[in-house]
């Protein structure tokens, strides 16, 4: 199966969003609430829009999935599953950690994955079977082989309150073993870190396929291990993903363990 068509398509509409959020940053106009703690702004529509519209403009039979506008009728063999503001807080808030996420299923394998982050320009991009890129470089995960000499990286669900305890229970297991835990605001963002060496581990809860599809296949395609908590291999609608250098695998899933 040649992808490089949709590759193409993914990557224009990345940067075509791009430019959006970029003309958006630090001028919005309103903040929607979706519910009592999660937000959307005009920005997310926006590049919602415009991603959508580069690709039904190439492939209009295919069918999507994308946050703000829910799913699209096509053909379910492909289909698109888009986050067209990733780090939907911090860019509200002015803080430039936030990214745009595309990635192509086909019969519900993940095929395709483009992450980008409009403000330092990086650009990760994947194809199954053919490796993991970092603006055009091929990228692979660390090396260090145990958690205390690891970096590592999470995040919280937006309903934190009502699992606090099982959320911080793992939160501290892995603060108190790892050097130390980041938490930037970007689940696509902390796969493609993991991806690239940056960080050795990252691992959250309730997320969903929009946050996690092009990231986990960047990541896998870096040589990262890719399951759920209890080591099954990951797949779109999971309730929980750990992305590791595949070196402190096992231990991570001791330290989720409660």
């Amino acid at each position: 199966m040649d992808l490089d068509p949709c590759k193409q398509v993914a990557v224009k509409a990345a940067y075509q969003a791009a430019g959006i959020l970029r003309s958006r940053f630090g001028n919005i106009s309103r903040i929607y609430k979706k519910d009592a703690v999660e937000i959307v702004t005009e920005a997310d529509t926006e590049s919602e829009k415009e991603i959508i519209s580069c690709i039904r403009a190439r492939f209009p039979e295919h069918s999507i999935l994308s946050e703000e506008a829910g799913q699209k009728d096509g053909n379910d063999e492909f289909r698109w599953v888009i986050d067209p503001l990733d780090g939907t807080v911090n860019f509200a808030h002015q803080v430039p950690i936030f990214c745009i996420s595309i990635a192509l299923t086909y019969r519900d394998d993940i095929v395709l994955g483009v992450v980008l982050n409009p403000v330092d320009g990086e650009l990760y991009t994947a194809l199954r079977g053919q490796g993991s890129q970092l603006n055009g470089r091929p990228i692979r995960v660390s090396t260090p082989t145990a958690v205390s000499e690891s970096l590592l990286v999470t995040g919280f669900p937006y309903h934190v309150r009502k699992v606090f305890e099982p959320i911080m229970a793992r939160y501290g297991n892995c603060l108190k073993a790892s050097q130390a835990v980041r938490r930037l605001g970007s689940a696509a963002l902390d796969i493609c870190y993991v991806a690239c060496g940056r960080f050795e581990g990252f691992w959250e809860q309730f997320l969903k396929p929009w946050d996690t599809a092009a990231g986990a296949l960047i990541a896998a395609e870096a040589g990262a291990s890719v399951t759920t908590f209890s080591d099954q291999p990951f797949k779109l609608g999971d309730q929980e993903i750990l992305v590791t250098n595949g070196h402190i695998h096992e231990e991570m899933i001791g330290l989720l363990e409660i």
